[in-house]
């Protein structure tokens, strides 16, 4: 009854609401911009070793390769509305804790009876198990109290492999919809593991490593191999959210091979037309093309691709790949390394509207595409292109890019990270500021704290042993305001790192994955 009650006082908040203090999704939003607007605690003046550190270490039976997700407000086991962070691990589990206190509401192993996690393959990428890899997402709106939809992968006795999507309550934990389902799929094509004309999706031959995307009621997981062991291609695949139904499937390789989305555990991004983004993997492209200037045989390795859902089908509405695309791919220096990023409308010199996405990977390149136009491929050179900033980056890119207040920022690995001013709807040439320090590998993706354009903070966790959150003066990164070797006698370190993470800031608090825990850090009493 009491669950009941808080449900009445939730639904008479305006919806808006749900958002202020809420982190539902992988960077934030689906234009992955990794921005959090409504931050009213944490600020430059108080981020520091002497006011702020490490609150609480919330223990897990696993890795946390996921990054951690928020919701607030949230009435949990009858008591008053609260903060709680949701946290998926490799061991296949989910845990719903209280912010402030730490308190565990509740844990659910998704494995069923006689599975155990899938092993690593013998890739050292996800080791030495494989659960729940890909960030789950959340609909506030879904089933009585609110759904997170994750993917688990795992294994019987008789070695046979299962991914399969669950929805589960916030509350309790509690399967919703008829969930789990057994996710499969075919596609027609004569590429990798395919059979009488159609591509197979083999389970274990992929993880989910991009987080999920929720899109008009479709929840789209995307599909990375185990260190390029074939036979795979890229798969992304639609359920709808509330049957969990499967509504759509492309391949992006389904004549050729490889071509995985994996974007260092990055989300396909979206925007408001309802249009879904990738970057893909070094993979087959075909440099033949058809009148319309697409791959004669559908192949899009090592390219950014623009997909649009209509009647029941994802269809390629455009693309963009560097005109040396084939030998980069020939020697893995893919595009799909890195995650897209989708800035808010912009303005051009001449006074056009421009819709644009960012892009980096193995090139060191950075790339801006032109969503409307995103010029396909030209064999000559890379002209088609909106802008290109050739060597941007002093190492490879295995992260993506942040978005505040008119600023792209990055940090490839081994490198700094680099703040640069959009103008004219387009990036200077060079940082107008860079971290005084360069991060370790894998670099780092950004989060940004900020009460509208005030107040801003970067966030990026450094996979070092101890691993480090930094906090840097968004406005000018030069100014490192915190980090968490600072304080003495190791009083805010919080173990190994764990690669890819992503820090999430939500309601005074910021929550870091690691191997085996979630850490809190906030204000210090």
């Amino acid at each position: 009854m009491r669950i009941h009650i808080a449900a009445i006082i939730l639904g008479t908040l305006p919806c808006c609401s749900f958002g202020q203090g809420s982190v539902l999704t992988y960077h934030n939003d689906n234009l992955r911009t990794g921005q959090n607007l409504n931050e009213k605690v944490l600020t430059p003046a108080n981020v520091n070793s002497a006011t702020f550190g490490k609150l609480l270490n919330l223990p897990v039976d696993g890795k946390v390769d996921a990054q951690p997700l928020v919701v607030y407000p949230i009435a949990m086991g009858g008591k008053r509305l609260r903060t709680v962070v949701y946290t998926a691990t490799e061991h296949d589990s989910v845990y719903a804790f209280d912010a402030a206190t730490g308190q565990q509401y509740w844990h659910v192993s998704m494995l069923k009876t006689g599975e155990t996690t899938s092993g690593d393959h013998g890739c050292g990428q996800v080791t030495p198990e494989i659960g729940v890899t890909g960030t789950p997402v959340i609909d506030r709106k879904s089933g009585p109290h609110g759904t997170i939809y994750i993917v688990a992968m795992s294994k019987d006795s008789s070695n046979h492999y299962f991914q399969r999507l669950h929805a589960l309550d916030l509350t309790t934990g509690a399967e919703q919809f008829g969930g789990p389902v057994d996710i499969a799929a075919t596609y027609p094509g004569t590429g990798d593991n395919s059979s009488n004309g159609n591509v197979i999706f083999d389970p274990g031959q992929y993880k989910n490593r991009p987080g999920l995307l929720l899109l008009n009621g479709v929840v789209y997981t995307s599909w990375s191999s185990h260190c390029d062991i074939r036979p795979y291609t890229g798969w992304t695949m639609g359920y709808n959210e509330t049957t969990l139904a499967q509504t759509a499937v492309f391949n992006f390789a389904p004549n050729g091979n490889e071509a995985a989305v994996w974007a260092s555990g990055a989300g396909p991004a979206a925007d408001a037309s309802g249009n879904l983004y990738f970057q893909i993997a070094n993979g087959t492209f075909d440099t033949a093309l058809n009148t319309q200037g697409f791959p004669s045989r559908g192949d899009y390795g090592n390219a950014f691709v623009k997909l649009t859902p209509s009647a029941g089908k994802l269809t390629a509405a455009d693309y963009w790949t560097m005109y040396n695309t084939v030998a980069e791919s020939n020697v893995d220096e893919d595009l799909g390394s890195g995650g897209i990023l989708l800035l808010p409308d912009l303005t051009d010199a001449s006074g056009k509207v421009r819709h644009l996405g960012v892009g980096a990977g193995k090139d060191r390149n950075i790339y801006v595409v032109d969503r409307d136009n995103m010029g396909k491929f030209n064999a000559s050179s890379n002209s088609n292109i909106y802008q290109e900033l050739p060597l941007a980056l002093n190492g490879q890119e295995y992260a993506m890019p942040a978005w505040f207040n008119g600023y792209v920022y990055i940090c490839a690995v081994g490198d700094v990270i680099r703040a640069y001013k959009v103008t004219s709807a387009l990036l200077s040439t060079t940082p107008t500021s860079s971290s005084p320090t360069a991060l370790a590998y894998p670099g780092a993706t950004p989060s940004i704290s900020a009460n509208g354009t005030t107040n801003a903070i970067l966030w990026a966790v450094e996979n070092t042993n101890p691993a480090i959150l930094h906090a840097y003066d968004a406005n000018d990164l030069v100014t490192e305001l915190y980090n968490s070797n600072q304080a003495s006698g190791g009083r805010d370190q919080f173990g190994a790192g764990n690669k890819f993470i992503t820090p999430t800031i939500a309601n005074g608090k910021v929550f870091v994955g690691t191997t085996n825990s979630v850490t809190v850090f906030g204000l210090l009493k």
